[in-house]
Parts: structure tokens; sequence; C-alpha cells
């Protein structure tokens, strides 16, 4: 990423090839749309690539913090398509998504997709392993897309009780996952 912050597009290659397969299938999971995960994959690294200085290595990981911009991207997409199909409802048009769309693209690179499916694996094996009521605000907050305060409503629990179910949850599942992907 230093490479990246001065601006060295061969860092910025090398980082894009490691990473676009991961955060496409990250917004393809939020989104479940190939063209709209497609779309905010492109944006992620397009971010990247003209504000690299956001990235502060005192606070984390590359990839934690590369995949939280992802999700965090891929709620809006949603949200923002939440608000355009109220929209077109509003005005009548009542037409179906494609179901084809929610295809995932297969990868071309083998080892890649044996990575991606192995640390799918840990992930799962670590999320069934949160008590209930956490996996389930975790699961409704990144695979969802919703946010917290929709958490409460759709669960009829506390704002407070949910915040904390998601960070304890987020806290069992990194040190579950440490070292580990």
């Amino acid at each position: 990423m230093a490479a990246v912050v001065i601006r060295d597009p061969l860092a910025f290659a090398a980082i894009y090839d490691r990473y676009v397969a991961l955060v496409y299938s990250a917004s393809l999971r939020v989104l479940a749309d190939v063209h709209e995960a497609e779309d905010v994959t492109q944006d992620v690294f397009v971010r990247l690539w003209r504000r690299p200085e956001t990235f502060i290595a005192e606070r984390g990981r590359f990839l934690s913090w590369l995949m939280s911009v992802a999700r965090n991207r891929s709620v809006d997409e949603l949200r923002s398509r939440g608000r355009r199909h109220r929209r077109e409802a509003l005005n009548g048009d009542t037409s179906d998504d494609d179901p084809a769309t929610l295809v995932p693209a297969d990868t071309d690179d083998p080892v890649l997709a044996a990575q991606l499916h192995e640390a799918q694996k840990l992930v799962r094996a670590a999320l069934v392993g949160l008590p209930a009521d956490q996996r389930r605000a975790l699961e409704l907050a990144y695979f969802g897309g919703f946010t917290q305060q929709e958490i409460s409503a759709a669960l009829h629990e506390p704002l407070g009780t949910v915040k904390t179910r998601i960070r304890l949850g987020m806290q069992k599942l990194r040190r579950a996952l440490e070292n580990r992907v």
C-alpha cells in the first residue's frame, strides 16, 4: 500500500489481482446481482487508486479494511436499489429482476478459487461457532445489508442489544479467524 500511495501502478495492479475476486464475491453476497457487484468492485478499486491514504495501517490489516470498504459500498448500493425500487413501484413499474443475474461468475484461476473456498469454509465454521443471536445479527448486517436500527426492528430487540451482539460476534470471529484467513 505504501507503493500505491506514491502512485506505483505495478503495486496497484498486484493488489487488484490479489483481491479483486474477494471484493467481488463479498459484493455479490450482499447485492445478489452480478452487474451491481461488478460495478461496486470497480468503484472500490477506483476509490483505492484515487485515495489510497484512506487506509491507515495503524488501525488494522489491509484486507480487513478493504473488505469493510467493499461491504459498506455494497450496502450503500443495496439501499440505493431499495429506494429506486420503491420509486419505480410508485410510478407503476413492477418489472422483476432477471433471475440469471443472481448466478455468481466463476473465477478462471483455480488456485484463487481454492483459496476463496478455503476462506469461506473457515468463516462459515467460525459463524457456526457463534451463539445464535450473535450469528443472526451479523448475518443480517453483513450479508443482508441491514442497518443496526433495521435489525433491531426486525428482531424486536433493543438497539443497544443488537449493537452489543454484533460487536461481541465480530470479536469472537476475529479471534477464531486470527492467522487462519
